[in-house]
Parts: structure tokens; sequence; C-alpha cells
């Protein structure tokens, strides 16, 4: 496991095995992330899953979202609260939103 010394982690999140945190990511309370890289600037917030996948720089994952089966986001992507993201490839610059 890999974390920045510059992200704020939750004390209530639970991290690993094989996690890379980039730097100024923001990972909230209850967060689950394993076998799984963020790169910098991201924020994830409040009782989110992240399995298996690569979220890009800059992006604001929702309270509640599960992103499964090596899901890939590139830079600046929103994705909001309760979706559920199963082995899709998201383009810059975009709110996935509904998506449950």
């Amino acid at each position: 496991m890999i974390i920045h010394p510059s992200a704020k982690v939750d004390e209530t999140a639970v991290l690993g095995p094989n996690v890379v945190i980039g730097a100024d990511c923001v990972i909230g309370k209850g967060v689950r992330i394993y076998n799984s890289a963020i790169f910098s600037g991201t924020t994830v917030h409040g009782y989110s899953l992240i399995e298996g996948s690569i979220i890009g720089w800059k992006n604001t994952i929702g309270s509640w979202v599960r992103i499964t089966g090596l899901t890939c986001t590139a830079e600046d992507v929103q994705i909001k609260d309760e979706s559920f993201l199963d082995g899709v490839k998201i383009l810059p610059h975009k709110p996935v939103v509904g998506v449950h």
C-alpha cells in the first residue's frame, strides 16, 4: 500500500491490499478501497467501495458508490451518490448521473 503524505484518509476507511492513493486525495468516512489506484486530487465521499479499478485525477466520487470490475476513469469525472459502475471506461470531464 502506498499513500502520498499529502492525502487525507479518514480513520474509519479501510484500505488494502494493493492500494495506491495519490497526492491531495481525500478519502472519506467508511470508504473501502482494495486492489485499486486513486490518482491525485480525487475525493471519495463516505461509505463508497472501490475494487479493482483505476480512478483518474481530480475525480469526485459520491457517497455510497460502488466501483468494481476494472472500471477506469479519466481526469475530472464526477460520479453521483449511490451509483454502481462495473467495468466502465469514462472519458475526461464527464458527470455520471443516475447509474444504478
